[in-house]
């Protein structure tokens, strides 16, 4: 028996249960590590609608331990990482391969064991520990989506990234490996320093400069932003596109300041600004973006890492805001 969770009416439940044989085209994978996302926070809210006594989160990493029958391409023993849309392989996004994701319509990785289809799976890249991998599904896949599967940005081109959570820590780190310019903002002087350890070229504090757009002007010049990493949403989107340049693009990745907006149109129009709406992406990007990943060696920023018996705690950590990348739980300490 081992220690999983299900979340019951909003309540995190602690059970314990045997692993699950895989079928014809399944895996069996011992989760070594999970790790949690906004999403989750608000799944436990109600804002999702999601199956009650779901097991939640959609990110993990382990070890294969049974391959099922008619699975090709992996063995006993691989190091795996789970895929976000289990039933969404490549190509544009339909209803079709969005119906069901991990943590919410399926049972996800807050668990010690799981059988998922061999397609919800992807190899871990091999110069990264299970904990780092399991960071890589939700926020490193969506930044990815939002840099370069929609995002279209080239090098040299200048993108501007909100916050410095999970999401806008990827897209800092694969904009810079892609040669672009970055200016991040944030509530927090230490995690601006931070953000230019690991290669930002400016940094504004927007509590201290409200008006964060100016500042943008003061730094790099007006209108001179190809892209956006839009992380804050209702306060945030208006001041976005006053900073971009004609034909740039906003990839509208996160509301955290909240989900409506009023505004003035005419920087859409006059500036012919795309906006596009941004999730996590495919499999075949994941394997995609692994391959870069594993090209340039770069690790996923782990702020903490908590032991799985105290999933609580990652559930009240995340909210506060206080994380500089990503939070982990640690499977192997129940």
């Amino acid at each position: 028996m081992s220690l999983s969770y299900r979340m019951l009416d909003g309540v995190l439940t602690q059970e314990f249960a045997e692993p699950c044989s895989p079928g014809h085209g399944e895996i069996l994978v011992e989760v070594e590590a999970s790790s949690i996302n906004y999403r989750d926070i608000a799944i436990q809210a109600g804002y999702y609608p999601s199956l009650n006594g779901v097991i939640p989160l959609s990110d993990g990493a382990g070890q294969i331990v049974e391959v099922g029958t008619g699975v090709e391409g992996f063995k006993s023993g691989q190091a795996v990482t789970s895929c976000f849309y289990p039933f969404w392989e490549s190509g544009p996004a339909l209803a079709s391969n969005h119906r069901a994701t991990l943590g919410c319509d399926l049972d996800g990785m807050l668990t010690r064991f799981v059988t998922l289809p061999a397609q919800a799976w992807v190899p871990t890249p091999e110069h990264m520990s299970a904990a780092e991998a399991a960071t890589l599904p939700c926020a490193a896949l969506t930044a990815w989506a939002a840099l370069f599967t929609r995002g279209n940005l080239l090098p040299g081109q200048h993108v501007l990234i909100q916050g410095t959570g999970g999401v806008a820590i990827f897209a800092l780190q694969f904009a810079k490996a892609m040669g672009a310019q970055v200016t991040m903002i944030s509530s927090s002087d230490h995690k601006l320093a931070r953000a230019f350890e690991l290669g930002a070229d400016h940094g504004i504090n927007y509590s201290e400069f409200p008006e964060w757009d100016q500042k943008v002007f003061d730094q790099i010049g007006a209108e001179q932003i190809d892209l956006v990493i839009e992380l804050g949403g209702s306060q945030t989107l208006q001041r976005s596109l006053n900073c971009l340049k004609v034909s740039g693009r906003v990839s509208m990745v996160g509301v955290l300041s909240g989900n409506e907006v009023t505004m003035n149109i005419s920087n859409i129009l006059g500036k012919w600004v795309a906006i596009e709406g941004i999730t996590v992406s495919h499999r075949e990007d994941f394997l995609k973006m692994n391959r870069f990943l594993a090209t340039e060696k770069l690790r996923p920023i782990v702020d903490k890492v908590i032991p799985l018996c105290e999933a609580h705690l990652a559930y009240e950590a995340l909210p506060r805001g206080s994380h500089f990348g990503k939070l982990v739980l640690d499977h192997s300490e129940e």
